[in-house]
């Protein structure tokens, strides 16, 4: 290949992350015999954890075939991607307040890559979501770019210019994506600028020096970049293409929340598995991935069970699965020099409620998604968030699930949920305790800070909140650690910095032949838009190294 060449499947995967995923073609797959009778124990394919990027991968492999196993440590499948249920007939969503999804026939309920699932229903956000600054109360309007930009410039006047100027931009960032996918053959570097500008010009850059070069005033930069929470980093820090490019696919094509919880997208995918013949076993922790001569060929779990595999797909967090899960330090050491280099991003603390009355009605609030920022400094409330407590220049999210999707709670109740990013170094001095059994500290600091949310929450929004409670849930990092073994309890994997995006993500095919990786922790990246496609990314890898 010319070195002024590159080829357009690897450019374009560097350029998706964050993406909505291109036209799936299953047809150019192999199909694969599961009905040949096989050992007993041995399987095409072996998935190490039921999150999203787990299931999608297991479901590539049944669907086309293969006979594929998912074991699974927690007793219920999807990871982040679940839900419980308590007392009073409240069932809580683990993570998911709002995704865009496919449309199919003009309805929103394609799941990217697997059409065969259809019975996912999706309700969409309107507004798309509700921003309260100090001085501004911005609601985004749903699947409609020209009304946000709109929006923006009544509120700053004075930037109407800066404004054009951006959405131009990010705008010419999906416009270069389209051309180059339509592009036959290599992309010739040569004439790369002149063809792909916005492309060429914001490759290796961050959102915040995107952002900068255009609009000047804090204030609205704050604004526009408000959806930071949801890619774990500040601007100064994120990459572009993990913010402006997902950014405007969420303006365009909406927000949706499933019917009846995310649980209902991670059991549609466990019934497509075991509709084409795979398997889905709870309950059953991986404790080993077996090597031989540097190439896995299966996994051992707790209770000393072994199951055998051409594939061995880990949807655990990458950290584990090549140090504590294989016998191959020596061999990894310079993947695990380059995976010290990365940073893991934040966690949460989670308060769910379940109120006794249909409190939303009462007051009459309409929105379904808000976030409030207590001022217009992203990069010190990001530092506020690592620091962890919840210290007066830390906003929040709050969801009220029964404005997305009539009909959740039960009849005259309300779901709601508040979100607030908090590092782990805050909670690491209730880590032993914690897994001792000892909480009594840790529930009485967690339950200190769920006070100080509901109280803000209250005083804002929905007064007469805290007698209206029923029941209630806190989570911290260490619940998240504890449920996902994800280190530090991270809700992203690895942050999306400039050299970690892209096909700079960490990959998807490891050092040890046969193993890959799935999930948050690889391409493309974090979220339900990035999980999902990444099970298919890394079907599709294992596809091609099994051709040749």
């Amino acid at each position: 290949m010319s070195p002024n060449a590159w080829e357009r499947r690897d450019f374009l995967k560097t350029l998706l992350a964050g993406m909505p995923l291109v036209a799936w073609d299953w047809s150019i797959f192999p199909r694969g015999d599961r009905d040949v009778q096989a050992t007993p124990g041995t399987y095409d394919a072996a998935v190490i954890g039921a999150g999203l990027g787990g299931l999608s991968a297991a479901a590539a492999f049944a669907r086309q075939g293969y006979k594929v196993l998912v074991l699974e440590q927690h007793s219920v499948p999807g990871g982040y991607a679940s839900a419980f249920t308590r007392p009073g007939g409240f069932t809580f969503d683990v993570s998911l307040h709002s995704t865009t999804v496919g449309l199919r026939n003009g309805i929103p309920n394609l799941i990217q890559g697997f059409p065969e699932i259809q019975d996912v229903v999706f309700k969409p956000h309107k507004p798309l979501y509700r921003a309260v600054y100090p001085d501004y109360d911005i609601r985004v309007p749903h699947m409609d770019v020209a009304g946000y930009i709109a929006i923006l410039k009544k509120n700053f006047p004075d930037d109407a210019a800066a404004i054009d100027a951006i959405f131009a931009d990010m705008q010419g960032l999906a416009d270069d994506v389209g051309r180059l996918r339509s592009a036959g053959g290599p992309v010739d570097m040569a004439s790369f600028p002149a063809k792909f500008p916005s492309l060429f010009k914001n490759f290796n850059r961050t959102w915040g020096a995107m952002i900068d070069e255009r609009v000047k005033n804090p204030k609205l930069k704050a604004v526009i970049s408000g959806l930071w929470g949801y890619f774990g980093l500040p601007p100064s820090k994120l990459s572009t293409f993990y913010y402006a490019m997902p950014l405007m696919g969420y303006l365009q094509d909406g927000g949706f929340y499933p019917v009846g919880t995310s649980q209902k997208i991670s059991d549609a995918f466990v019934g497509l598995i075991k509709k084409n013949g795979g398997e889905v076993k709870l309950n059953t922790k991986v404790d080993k991935i077996l090597t031989r001569d540097h190439a896995a060929y299966g996994v051992r779990t707790s209770d000393g069970a072994e199951f055998k595999a051409r594939a061995v797909i880990s949807n655990a967090n990458a950290i584990d699965t090549l140090g504590r899960m294989m016998d191959e330090a020596e061999f990894l050491k310079d993947t695990q020099a380059r995976m010290d280099k990365f940073s893991v991003s934040f966690s949460t603390l989670l308060v769910w409620m379940g109120l006794k009355t249909d409190l939303v009605r009462k007051v009459g609030i309409k929105d379904s998604e808000i976030f409030y920022y207590p001022n217009y400094d992203i990069e010190a409330e990001y530092a506020a968030s690592l620091a962890g407590g919840l210290q007066d220049d830390l906003g929040f999210g709050l969801t009220i699930y029964d404005n997305v999707s009539p009909g959740c709670s039960p009849k005259g109740k309300n779901t709601l949920n508040i979100i607030a990013m908090q590092g782990y170094d805050y909670w690491k001095k209730y880590e032993t305790d914690y897994f001792y059994g000892n909480k009594d500290a840790y529930n009485k600091e967690k339950l200190r800070l769920a006070d100080i949310l509901i109280d803000r929450i209250e005083k804002m929004f929905l007064p007469g909140l805290r007698k209206a409670i029923e029941v209630q849930e806190v989570a911290t990092p260490l619940t998240n650690l504890r449920f996902t073994s994800n280190p530090r309890g991270a809700i992203y994997g690895w942050n999306q910095t400039v050299d970690n995006s892209g096909q700079r993500r960490f990959p998807q095919k490891t050092p040890i032949k046969n193993l890959y990786l799935s999930g948050a922790w690889t391409f493309p990246g974090h979220g339900y838009g990035g999980c999902v496609p990444s099970g298919l990314a890394c079907f599709a890898q294992v596809m091609a190294d099994w051709k040749s």
